[in-house]
């Protein structure tokens, strides 16, 4: 069992991937349009949260009391599918717009994005330096 929107393991090559970019609307488009527990044929059938890629999902972004309304209502059948992506997508949407947010706001600054990478790879460097002197002076190496 895998986490992407096709039952399969996440993946951008297959196509059932869920990226941070992606817009409200997108998101919403592909959560609405997972598979859910292949056995839950209908409505009124009890379901397995533990085979559901979107109850996957729900444990990484549902707090534990919905989480738990979920599964329960799936077990029960007293929820749809339709009703626990919505859950989903009640907590899923707000983190998801922060990083898209933080996301856009430095791609439309590519010069700090270049300063910070120049800044991190020269401390990088100066520890790296420090670092293989100390590996010299402990195995008696010359520079």
């Amino acid at each position: 069992q895998g986490s992407g929107t096709d039952g399969r393991k996440m993946s951008k090559s297959y196509g059932n991937d869920i990226e941070l970019a992606d817009a409200p609307e997108t998101i919403r488009a592909k959560v609405r349009t997972m598979v859910t527990d292949p056995a839950r044929k209908r409505r009124t059938d009890p379901g397995n949260p533990d085979v559901c890629p979107v109850f996957d999902l729900h444990k990484i972004f549902t707090p534990p009391a919905d989480r738990e309304y979920c599964a329960t209502g799936c077990r029960t059948a007293d929820i749809g599918c339709l009703d626990c992506k919505g859950v989903l997508l009640d907590h899923m949407l707000p983190p998801l717009s922060a990083i898209r947010e933080r996301r856009q706001a430095y791609a439309e600054k590519p010069d700090t994005i270049r300063q910070v990478l120049f800044e991190g790879s020269r401390r990088a460097r100066a520890i790296a330096q420090a670092t293989m002197v100390e590996v010299h002076d402990a195995v008696k190496l010359t520079p």
